[in-house]
């Protein structure tokens, strides 16, 4: 037995991504660079590279919940992190076992884009989301355009409201906050906010990187699995969490023909400038 202390053990739940740069194996990247041990269930294979989703091939509901089960049954787990779960049993198994554990964090990241392989259940997956993971999330990453999709009730009909009114939606669907990313708007700087009950929690702005990125919102959301597994306190984990996350963004490479992948051991190459995040 080792005679230093065991790192924090995180359980992720999230479809398989060959190509390395979202998905199960963004979590197990960021979450093994940030000092965790990962532990994994599948909930879909995918086929895809660094441009797109093509095909995706769900799991089934129990192979899903006997994986977990096993894992619960030996290990004890400091954060649960849940990504794209591929289908509403999926989901519903997810939800009955993390329920059983409610002091433990769950940071949800309702991967929404990857359903887009198959729009015959979009509808479906963002229901179930909606009513039986968002309430039991500690924090739920997401953007703003999915954000709106995540509160719709009626697919035919868009969203009202501001991003404020939509995450306060959220929060009163029951989750504790919701931190919204500004990735996608059209800014100078990358501004994200979390909201919680009394609305706006803190804001932090990022220099916005060039080029287009595969697997930047996995990366975050395993970041904040990873710190608040480490103990950090939830603001600062908030903020830690983002920090790493652009650092990986910032040393990010593109290895093929498609997106920038997020380079999640940046700190590891040798010879290399760590580059200094903004002020925020």
């Amino acid at each position: 037995m080792p005679a230093y202390p065991l790192p924090p053990v995180v359980l992720t739940f999230a479809a398989a991504d060959p190509s390395g740069g979202g998905g199960l194996q963004a979590d197990l990247l960021t979450l093994s660079s940030m000092g965790c041990h990962a532990l994994s269930v599948v909930t879909a294979l995918t086929v895809q590279d660094t441009a797109e989703v093509d095909a995706v091939a769900p799991v089934d509901a129990e192979w899903v919940a006997d994986q977990a089960r096993l894992l619960l049954e030996d290990m004890t787990v400091q954060a649960f992190k849940v990504g794209y779960a591929a289908t509403v049993e999926n989901i519903a198994a997810i939800a009955e076992i993390v329920s059983d554990y409610p002091d433990i964090p769950l940071i949800l990241d309702p991967v929404l884009l990857s359903a887009r392989a198959d729009e015959s259940n979009v509808d479906e997956l963002v229901a179930a989301l909606r009513d039986l993971l968002v309430p039991q999330a500690t924090v739920v990453t997401t953007s703003a355009a999915d954000l709106r999709r995540l509160v719709q009730e009626d697919a035919d009909e868009p969203e009202e409201g501001t991003i404020d009114d939509c995450a306060a939606r959220l929060v009163q669907l029951g989750a504790e906050f919701v931190l919204v990313t500004g990735t996608h708007q059209n800014t100078p700087e990358v501004i994200n906010t979390l909201y919680g009950a009394e609305g706006v929690v803190r804001q932090d702005k990022w220099e916005r990187l060039p080029g287009r990125f595969h697997g930047a919102g996995c990366t975050l959301s395993a970041a904040i699995a990873a710190a608040l597994a480490n103990g950090v306190e939830f603001a600062e984990a908030i903020r830690d969490a983002q920090e790493y996350t652009w650092q990986t963004l910032a040393a990010g490479f593109r290895p093929g023909m498609g997106r920038v992948l997020p380079d999640r051991f940046f700190w590891a190459r040798e010879g290399d400038d760590e580059p200094a995040p903004p002020d925020a």
